[in-house]
């Protein structure tokens, strides 16, 4: 069941939402509700759904917010915005960072919930498809190359940053005060110079260090998940799963009898 989180300040509409479709016949599940975007996010954090369904104009922290901040610290849940005729500005804006798709709530029905879920359903399973057909060989292969990846110097300062702290709290924005550069900017040069983003590139380097746990050391899933830099234990597991398949305790059991050390 793909995980759903339901994001709305008004609790009449989120309970509608909530109450007009029949969530398991579409291969999703109702894990969690919020009231406002601050709350969603750390919600996010914990529990890291697959589909976030949210308001876009909330207190303390709208949604668009949310799903910029829910980005910005690597997260690719699905976003459906909730909006009403006067906020297109704000949908423009949502769909500049990633939304999946928008609905009116003036005209929200049972229909174009269902048409918008079986949509998103589609995205999930191709991508879960994909990341079974990769292998952690390849993140692994595009980490040790991170010398000739460029040769720009803040971008290069960088990656000798994540290499050197990736246990630490990294950011865009902290990583664009190491360098003293605008945040946008280090983002979008970022990814022109290594062909990826920062954080999927922070991804790949925390996931090769718990690999040399995981085969090297009987440390548990939790800390190991922790020592390389990742707070939440189901964010560690989605995450090493999306770059090498399987779960780190998969992992483990099918490398037990065949270690092999990697570099960096």
């Amino acid at each position: 069941m793909w995980k759903v989180l339901l994001v709305e300040d008004e609790v009449f509409v989120r309970e509608s939402v909530r109450e007009i479709i029949a969530w398991e016949e579409l291969g999703f599940t109702v894990s969690g509700e919020a009231g406002n975007g601050a709350e969603a996010l750390d919600m996010i954090r914990r529990e890291v759904p697959d589909l976030v369904i949210s308001d876009i104009i909330m207190p303390e922290m709208d949604g668009v917010e949310l799903l910029r901040r829910a980005r910005e610290e690597g997260f690719t849940s699905r976003f459906v915005m909730l909006t009403c005729m006067n906020e297109f500005e704000y949908v423009r804006q949502a769909m500049e960072y990633g939304a999946s798709n928008y609905i009116l709530k003036l005209s929200m029905s049972v229909n174009s919930l269902r048409e918008t879920l079986q949509k998103i359903s589609q995205e999930l399973v191709k991508h879960d498809e994909a990341a079974r057909r990769s292998h952690a060989s390849t993140a692994v292969e595009q980490v040790p190359a991170h010398e000739e990846l460029t040769t720009h110097p803040e971008i290069q300062k960088i990656l000798q940053y994540l290499h050197a702290h990736y246990s630490q709290d990294i950011t865009v924005k902290s990583m664009s005060q190491y360098v003293m550069m605008a945040e946008n900017y280090v983002s979008t040069l970022f990814k022109k110079k290594t062909g990826q983003t920062l954080i999927h590139y922070l991804h790949q380097v925390r996931v090769t260090q718990a690999i040399e746990y995981l085969i090297h050391s009987d440390l548990p899933v939790y800390e190991i998940g922790n020592r390389v830099g990742f707070v939440n234990d189901n964010y560690f597991i989605k995450i090493f799963k999306r770059l090498t398949a399987q779960t780190p305790s998969q992992y483990r059991q099918s490398n037990k009898e065949k270690p092999q050390p990697l570099s960096i």
